[in-house]
């Protein structure tokens, strides 16, 4: 089977020969090529001055010694290259079994929390060179189901070991909200931090995004964006093409073996009374000959918690995730938080 089979049919052609498909989005190309350092926090002796500055300039930061194995990390991510070069109608079939919540997706990174691609908008350009699995944490079945034996063999591998990479990662979020919340006085009950960051909400995203000539320009991959979510905690392979917004300037983040990438989202945001920052971000890979491969986990607020802040109208996450999917279906485009300051009338 040729490589290319793996990829979706809207895929193809770019990745052949380098032309963009008449639906593939472009963005303004990397007028700067400046790679940047961000905060680094030591899991194992939280600095709580880092960790304030990191949060309040940053919105993102890499964690290091964060407790997961490594032979962990090493096989989560050969069994899901593994199961994402399968031919791509293959791949459908596989994650459309109906006692697996698990889903594939591609050519958005558009999605509600089941997994499914929202249907965007006229204005908006509807195919980014991105693919992936979808995988919510807390719905993972005690075992998988396949006609072929040898793709159930390596489903129920992929299952076993990213249920394991979502305790750790759990761990991780969890330890780091408390600290967060910590250096900004929160005293916060039991009931009250579930609430804001609630362990079965958490889901994970495998996404690949594949190679292609360079005359395809560097645009293609993941749009500017901000995560709905309280935090997000990112496992990348040493490909590269994270970019944030830093002091209105777009910066590569270098990726760094064996650590982790924790950028807050906007319920943080909102939680912080706009103290800290939901981090603008974007995947535009550098080496277009190489695809990139990463793992990102995501945990949100409790679906009914009410959000209050002095910047905010009062909202409930499932409010704050009705309004976004709205807005996405319409205008093609997340809005986010805008939506809810005091002056700006809800769409809905």
């Amino acid at each position: 089977m040729s490589i290319t089979e793996s990829y979706p049919p809207a895929f193809r052609r770019v990745i052949n020969d380098g032309a963009p498909s008449a639906t593939a989005e472009i963005e303004p190309v990397l007028v700067q090529d400046k790679d940047i350092d961000v905060p680094v926090i030591d899991f194992e002796c939280l600095d709580k001055e880092i960790l304030t500055e990191a949060c309040r300039d940053w919105g993102i930061f890499r964690l290091k010694n964060h407790g997961v194995p490594l032979p962990l990390m090493s096989q989560l991510q050969e069994i899901s290259e593994s199961l994402l070069s399968l031919p791509f109608e293959n791949k459908q079939k596989l994650f459309a079994a109906v006692n697996s919540p698990m889903s594939y997706f591609w050519g958005t990174p558009a999605l509600n929390r089941s997994g499914d691609a929202l249907k965007r908008g006229a204005q908006a350009s509807n195919v980014s060179m991105v693919e992936g699995f979808n995988v919510p944490l807390s719905k993972l079945p005690a075992s998988t189901s396949c006609d072929d034996d040898a793709q159930r063999s390596e489903l129920e591998s992929f299952r076993v070991l990213i249920e394991e990479y979502g305790r750790h990662i759990t761990r991780i979020a969890v330890s780091l909200f408390e600290a967060i919340a910590q250096t900004l006085n929160l005293e916060l009950s039991s009931h009250q931090k579930s609430g804001y960051l609630l362990e079965s909400t958490g889901l994970i995203r495998v996404y690949r995004y594949p190679p292609s000539d360079k005359t395809a320009g560097e645009a293609l991959g993941m749009e500017v964006h901000t995560d709905s979510s309280v935090i997000s905690i990112l496992k990348e392979d040493e490909t590269g093409g994270l970019e944030i917004m830093k002091d209105e300037e777009w910066f590569r983040v270098k990726p760094v073996a064996d650590t982790l990438i924790v950028n807050l989202g906007d319920m943080m945001q909102a939680i912080s009374d706009n103290e800290y920052k939901s981090v603008e971000h974007r995947v535009k890979k550098k080496d277009m000959t190489t695809k990139r491969h990463s793992v990102c986990y995501f945990v949100f607020p409790q679906r009914d918690c009410v959000i209050k802040s002095s910047n905010y109208k009062p909202f409930t996450y499932s409010d704050f995730e009705a309004q976004v999917q709205a807005d996405v279906q319409s205008l093609g485009t997340k809005i986010g938080l805008l939506r809810f300051t005091p002056e700006s009338p809800l769409f809905l």
